[in-house]
C-alpha cells in the first residue's frame, strides 16, 4: 500500500495486525525468523473495507509496541501487514500503460472504479506491473486512505515507522516456492484468500467471505479452492504442482479432502525450518504473513 523506509532499505522486521492478535518477526543472522505474538482484546480490531477498523487504537498500539519490542532490533522501520478484509486486491490487464508513474496510476484508478465499494479518489492505491502475453498485468492493492492511516497511526504511536504497508495474503505469497504453478490458500477469521502463482507471477487472486473462520472444514475449503483450480487448468492448460495452505490449525485433518477434490499435493505454506526462536510457541500456520513479508 505504501513504502517509506527511513533507512532507504527494506525493513528486516515485519508486524501483522490481525483481528485477534499482533504478530511480529525479525530476520536473524542465520536467516530464520525470530517471532513474537500477543493477543488482542476481542473487538479491538474489526477488519473492514469501508468502516473504521481500530475500535481501540490505544490498546492496539500498546500491543504493537509490546510485540515489536519482544523481537528486538534497533531499527524502527517495519513492514506493516494488514488484515485481508481491509484491503481489496485486483488483477487488471492492459495492452500498455503510460510511462510516467502519475499517469499510469490515473489509468489504474480509473479501471478500479467499478471494482470498489468506495470512492477510489479517497483510496490509497499501490500496484505492481508484470508482463502478461502481449500486454501487462497490474496487481493492485487498494484501501480507503482513512483505514490505512488508522493502522499506520498505531505503529507510529508505538514508536515505529511503517515503511512498507501490505495486505496479509500478498505478504504471505513471499513464503511460497513458485517457480512452478502453485496455489496458495490462506484462511483467517473473516476471509479465505486464494492465489495462483507460476514463475513467480501472480495469475489469479480471490478473497472470499469466510463465516467459519479458522474452523472451516477441509471439505468446505476444498469446495472454495476447486473453481480456481479448474479455471487455471482451462485457461493456461497447465497442472498445479502444489497446494500451499496457511491459517488452518489442523492441516492433517483437512489435507485428505483437499487432495481428493483437487488431486494436488498439499503442504503448509510456512515450514518449521523458516522459524527461529521467540516468545512462546507460535504455530507456523498463524505467521505466514510475517514470514512471507520478510522472505520477499
Amino acid at each position: 500500500m505504501s513504502a517509506n523506509s527511513s533507512s532507504g532499505s527494506r525493513p528486516h522486521v515485519a508486524c501483522e495486525i490481525a483481528s485477534d492478535r499482533v504478530l511480529a518477526g525479525r530476520v536473524s543472522g542465520l536467516g530464520s525468523v525470530e517471532f513474537a505474538a500477543y493477543d488482542l482484546k476481542p473487538g479491538s480490531v474489526v477488519p473492514d473495507l469501508t468502516e473504521s477498523n481500530l475500535r481501540n487504537r490505544s490498546a492496539v498500539s500498546q500491543t504493537v509496541r509490546d510485540t515489536l519490542n519482544s523481537v528486538g532490533g534497533r531499527n524502527r522501520d517495519v513492514i506493516a501487514v494488514l488484515p485481508d478484509a481491509a484491503v481489496r486486491v485486483v488483477l487488471l490487464d492492459f495492452e500498455m500503460l503510460p510511462g510516467k508513474r502519475v499517469e499510469a496510476e490515473g489509468v489504474v484508478r480509473f479501471r478500479l472504479k467499478k471494482s470498489l465499494p468506495f470512492d477510489v479518489e479517497k483510496a490509497k492505491v499501490s500496484y505492481h506491473v508484470q508482463s502478461s502475453g502481449s500486454g501487462v498485468r497490474v496487481v493492485a492493492a487498494v484501501a480507503l486512505a482513512s483505514v490505512v492511516e488508522e493502522y499506520e497511526a498505531a505503529f507510529v504511536e508505538a514508536g515505529y515507522n511503517p515503511g512498507i504497508v501490505v495486505p496479509s495474503m500478498l505478504a504471505a505469497l513471499g513464503a511460497a516456492r513458485a517457480d512452478r504453478p502453485v496455489l496458495i490458500a490462506k484462511v483467517d477469521t473473516r476471509t479465505t484468500s486464494i492465489a495462483i502463482l507460476d514463475q513467480n507471477q501472480l495469475l489469479l487472486f480471490r478473497t472470499l467471505e469466510n463465516p467459519d473462520g479458522t474452523a472451516i472444514t477441509g471439505e468446505r475449503l476444498a469446495e472454495e479452492v476447486y473453481p480456481s483450480v479448474v479455471f487455471f487448468q482451462d485457461t493456461y492448460h497447465l497442472n498445479l504442482d502444489r497446494l500451499y495452505i496457511a491459517g488452518l490449525p489442523n492441516l492433517t485433518g483437512a489435507a485428505p479432502a483437499l487432495r481428493a477434490q483437487t488431486g494436488i499435493e498439499v503442504q503448509d505454506l510456512v515450514s518449521a525450518s523458516q522459524l527461529g526462536g521467540g516468545r512462546g510457541q507460535i504455530p507456523k500456520w498463524q505467521i505466514a504473513g510475517v514470514v512471507g513479508a520478510l522472505s520477499s
